[in-house]
C-alpha cells in the first residue's frame, strides 16, 4: 500500500538519524498499513529543476516493488518536473550507496570529511536516465501531490 504525507517523511529522518525532520518536504512511503512502513523517500529542498531524496528502509526486500519504484520516480520527474534527483550518502553506508547504484543513481561529486563517518558522496539520475519510468502503462495510477 502507498502511504503519503508527514508521517513518511517522520519515519524517514528517524531511520536516517535526520534530527526529526527535513525541513518542507513530501513523503511516499510503502508498507501494509499507515503504522508499519516498510520503506520511504522524502523530497525536499525543490527549485524547480532539483530536487533532493532520502530514502530509507526497514532492511528488508519487501518493499522493492515495480509499483512502488516507478511511483518514488514518476512524483519527481513527472509530476514536480525536475530534471535531476540528488542523493547524499555517507561513504560509509555500503548497503544505501549499493542500493542507489542499483536504482541507477551515478556518483557525482565527494564532499571531503563532510559526513560523520568521513566523505560525503553525491549521486544524482538525470530524468532522461530513469528506467524505472520507461513503461508508463504499467501503472496507469498516478499520486497526485502538492509540490
Amino acid at each position: 500500500m502507498l502511504l503519503i504525507g508527514p508521517a513518511v517523511v517522520s519515519w524517514v529522518a528517524k531511520q536516517t538519524s535526520e534530527f526529526g525532520n527535513f525541513g518542507c518536504a513530501t513523503g511516499i512511503g510503502w508498507g501494509p498499513t499507515p503504522d508499519e512502513i516498510h520503506a520511504g523517500v522524502a523530497y525536499c529542498e525543490w527549485n524547480g529543476v532539483n530536487v533532493v531524496c532520502h530514502i530509507a528502509s526497514d532492511r528488508t526486500r519487501r518493499w522493492l516493488t515495480r509499483q512502488y519504484l516507478w511511483t518514488i520516480f514518476d512524483y519527481p520527474f513527472r509530476q514536480l518536473n525536475v530534471n535531476r534527483i540528488t542523493v547524499t550518502i555517507g561513504e560509509g553506508n555500503m548497503d544505501s550507496r549499493r542500493l542507489a547504484e542499483h536504482l541507477g543513481f551515478e556518483l557525482e561529486a565527494t564532499l571531503k570529511s563532510a559526513h560523520p563517518s568521513g566523505d560525503l558522496l553525491v549521486y544524482r539520475m538525470f530524468k532522461h536516465s530513469c528506467r524505472w519510468l520507461q513503461n508508463e502503462n504499467l501503472y496507469p495510477l498516478r499520486l497526485r501531490l502538492a509540490a
